[in-house]
């Protein structure tokens, strides 16, 4: 371990910044993961097992989550990737507060002016046919988010402690793909279930779509966490806390 007074300080604004990227990527998530988009539509209309790729927006930025807290455990270790989990919680609970508060203010007949709507209830309407689902949305985010994070952090931290601190491919890729399909299950059957009212035979396609992305995601990640805990410990001289 070769830390000492001067390298806290940058320890300090790393973990601040995977912190900052943390938080920003999950609560993007809540907010555009009310969109459903096909994945290749027109190169594969009949997508895998014969239906569609239909995904969740989220898909891309909540993955990018998993990469922040593997290697907040592997540079800060444990405690510190809990925070990181129990940070962006309050801050998911934060945002669905001010969508809230936001969702029930009396709208203004200025807020019409140059907009496409010919009535301000028909664009207020529109406004929380948007900003509306992400409430459940959160609800059910933020309970698959908890469960799975934790799981991830304390699979990462066994794997890792039962090797020896060796094959960090490995601690990574099995705690993210683990915990990841936790996450796909819980998230989708509350929202897509309760907030969209979905068919259950949809989804099931869009779980079983999401994680098949999620495993190609945990795969590709694996040499960013190398290369990010390569940077962060050669670079900047910091070893695990």
């Amino acid at each position: 371990m070769y830390l000492y007074y001067e390298m806290n300080e940058i320890s300090a604004k790393i973990y601040s910044l995977l912190m900052a990227v943390f938080v920003v990527m999950l609560v993007l998530t809540n907010i555009i993961g009310t969109k459903i988009f096909v994945l290749f539509g027109e190169t594969l209309p009949n997508g895998l097992f014969g239906f569609p790729l239909a995904l969740t927006a989220g898909i891309i930025t909540y993955p990018i989550t998993f990469l922040v807290t593997d290697i907040t455990s592997e540079i800060f270790g444990k405690k510190k990737a809990n925070l990181l989990v129990l940070y962006g919680f309050f801050c998911s609970v934060l945002s669905l507060i001010i969508i809230n508060i936001v969702i029930n203010l009396v709208p203004s007949e200025a807020w019409l002016g140059g907009s496409p709507y010919n009535s301000l209830e028909e664009m207020n309407q529109a406004f929380n046919a948007v900003f509306s689902l992400p409430g459940i949305l959160i609800s059910a985010s933020m309970t698959a988010y908890l469960v799975a994070q934790l799981i991830d952090i304390r699979i990462f931290h066994f794997v890792k402690k039962i090797t020896n601190a060796k094959y960090l491919w490995l601690r990574n890729n099995l705690s993210t793909m683990f915990s990841q399909l936790i996450d796909t299950i819980i998230v989708n059957s509350i929202f897509l279930g309760f907030g969209m009212n979905l068919d259950t035979e949809l989804i099931i396609q869009i779980i079983i779509c999401n994680y098949i992305v999620k495993l190609i995601f945990a795969l590709i990640d694996t040499p960013l966490v190398y290369l990010g805990v390569f940077i962060i410990r050669r670079k900047f001289l910091i070893d695990k806390l």
